[in-house]
């Protein structure tokens, strides 16, 4: 068995539990192979839902997530697990998109990340949150500063999502 399968225990499992409570614990890692280049990992999960945390009610994103690992990866089956523990979560768009940054940070330490979600309409207007982080002391900091600094100056097509 090799070193990085012995923390992965969701991948291939067939007895996992959805949990309907937010629940970062649920998150695994797995060593990045390659800590010495710089690469993009990139995950969409079209499906996002959590509750609005006023009136109970769904809401629905895509959710992107960018980052360039260091040390740390996270494993996919334990992301989408826990990105789908929001659904049953009462929180405003722009915290929803805040706690998966910092849970990621958290859990990986990356050397960069990012993520955006890009909400439904209610109420005939659509919130699209963006939050980045560049490790301090890196140019990776620089990196996060630029970005935001430049970020959506070309928004996308809409086409009523």
């Amino acid at each position: 068995m090799r070193e990085h399968e012995e923390s992965i225990t969701l991948l291939g499992n067939n007895n996992v539990k959805y949990s309907s409570d937010y629940n970062p614990e649920v998150l695994e890692t797995f060593e990045n192979k390659h800590p010495g280049n710089d690469y993009f990992v990139k995950f969409n999960c079209p499906e996002f839902t959590s509750l609005c945390p006023i009136t109970g009610q769904p809401d629905f994103a895509t959710i992107t997530i960018s980052y360039v690992p260091a040390e740390k990866m996270v494993e996919s089956k334990s992301l989408k697990l826990y990105l789908f523990s929001f659904r049953n979560h009462g929180d405003f768009h722009e915290d929803c998109v805040n706690i998966i940054m910092k849970d990621l940070i958290k859990l990986m330490d990356p050397k960069y990340i990012e993520v955006w979600g890009k909400f439904t309409p209610r109420g005939g207007i659509s919130i699209d949150p963006y939050c980045n982080y560049g490790k301090p002391g890196t140019k990776w900091e620089d990196v996060a500063f630029d970005r935001m600094t430049h970020h959506d100056m070309y928004p996308e097509k809409i086409d009523n999502r």
